[in-house]
């Protein structure tokens, strides 16, 4: 009898239930292991949803005409020229993915490190994942050299690559590919005859678009870029799972429009109703939601920026974070002491003693596709903003969120955490250290 295909839960959501069970017992723990943004709903959508409720049809596979239409302007408003008719709807843009690299077939290119399910998804439908390191700093994008280098290596030992996922502005680095390395990416997927999937869920994320713009690769190679996204991240609607596809306007566009369909309506038959007329909403990009966006990514923007601190203070390695709410401190160079003070020699061990000892929680870097040896860790900042809906309101509209008390003591908590592990002080530009 064939043996299924090995299925492991997601490296963060298992983070969530480990987490869950630790507080259940009555340990304090500081998340920082999961992707869940922890803000509240905008009001406006949770409107939108209550007059939707009695929408209990079906729809079509593919989406309501007005959720089509307004990811339709979503995109157009950022540059990227769209029908409704280019536009797939899914429970989710992690669905989406997943039934895209279906619907293409073939082996599938993956950035060194990259989002847990990635990989997951690839073995999950037979396939072979193939990663390829990035360049430093420009996490979410394959090194276009490297990725030549790879594809001719793998098609000659007799794979299949058919596509490249990246994923702009990434997770897990919370950094963001140059525009070059974009449009040198589009000229070898073209060489190639790859498709690329471009994961653009975080692109509302960004802090400073002048000066790190997240550049889709649609713009270099429109005709063979297919684009997701969804309210996961930019309107913290993990729980809502929503999301959508825009595919290229072209023959081979319409052709993966019609298997990704086909896919789509032998699996989920359509996305919640409900959902769909809150997305539109929130995808027309009305002045409220256009406003709730933009004081979360200024939020974001602080306390990730707050964290950094701590962990390069700690003598970790931490390339700028420009975008999300996630950081990827390297802790090489303190492989010596946590070896012989901690016996700590890769990622997965110094994560288990942070969560064993101290209370916080972190991924390694191995989670994404890193070597086990690796030291890096991958932490999320985005459940740092309360316990509480009036917490996390105040976290949002707040002229300074680090000085809010339940902020501060987290950040308070991960300095002393470093501190002790270390066995001396860390020095940020917040302490009296730096000042």
């Amino acid at each position: 009898m064939p043996q299924p295909t090995p299925v492991t839960m997601s490296a963060t959501l298992a983070a969530d239930e480990a987490i869950a069970r630790r507080r259940l017992a009555g340990q304090r723990v500081i998340s920082m292991a999961s992707g869940e943004i922890g803000l509240p709903v905008l009001p406006a959508l949770k409107a939108k949803l209550a007059e939707a409720a009695g929408d209990n049809a079906y729809g079509p596979v593919t989406g309501s005409l007005a959720l089509r239409t307004a990811a339709a302007g979503y995109w157009q408003r950022r540059g990227l020229g769209t029908y409704p008719e280019q536009i797939v709807c899914g429970p989710g843009s992690k669905p989406l993915l997943f039934a895209l690299l279906l619907a293409i077939g073939g082996d599938v290119i993956l950035p060194s490190p990259s989002w847990v399910s990635y990989a997951a998804q690839a073995k999950l439908i037979g396939v072979q994942p193939i990663p390829v390191p990035i360049l430093p700093g420009q996490g979410g994008v394959p090194d276009p050299t490297l990725l030549r280098e790879a594809v001719t290596a793998a098609r000659a030992a007799g794979h299949n690559p058919q596509s490249v996922v990246v994923t702009t502005p990434d997770n897990p680095t919370g950094t963001i590919a140059a525009p070059d390395t974009v449009r040198r990416l589009g000229e070898a997927a073209r060489e190639l005859d790859l498709v690329i999937i471009s994961d653009e869920i975080y692109c509302d994320l960004v802090f400073d678009p002048a000066a790190s713009p997240a550049v889709s690769p649609a713009v270099f190679a429109p005709e063979r870029t297919v684009v997701t996204t969804g309210l996961t991240k930019n309107l913290a609607l993990g729980g809502w799972r929503t999301g959508v596809a825009r595919l290229p306007d072209n023959k081979a566009g319409s052709d993966l429009h019609a298997r990704l369909a086909g896919i789509a309506s032998q699996i989920w038959s359509s996305s919640t109703a409900p959902v769909q007329a809150a997305a539109a909403y929130a995808f027309s990009e009305p002045p409220e939601v256009v406003e709730h966006i933009a004081a979360s990514r200024q939020l974001h923007k602080v306390v990730a920026h707050a964290m950094a601190e701590r962990f390069t203070g700690a003598g970790a390695v931490l390339a700028p974070v420009t975008a999300t709410c996630y950081l990827y401190p390297d802790f090489e160079p303190l492989r010596d002491h946590l070896t012989h003070t901690h016996e700590v020699s890769n990622g997965a061990e110094l994560a288990q003693l942070l969560i064993e000892r101290y209370g916080v929680g972190l991924l390694p870097a191995s989670a994404f596709g890193e070597p086990a040896h690796s030291l890096r860790l991958r932490a999320a900042t985005s459940q740092l903003y309360g316990e509480t809906d009036e917490q996390r309101t105040a976290a949002l509209g707040a002229a300074d969120p680090l000085a809010l008390p339940w902020i501060r003591e987290a950040l308070d908590h991960v300095e002393q955490v470093l501190t002790d592990l270390l066995g001396r002080t860390v020095a940020h530009r917040g302490s009296a250290l730096n000042a």
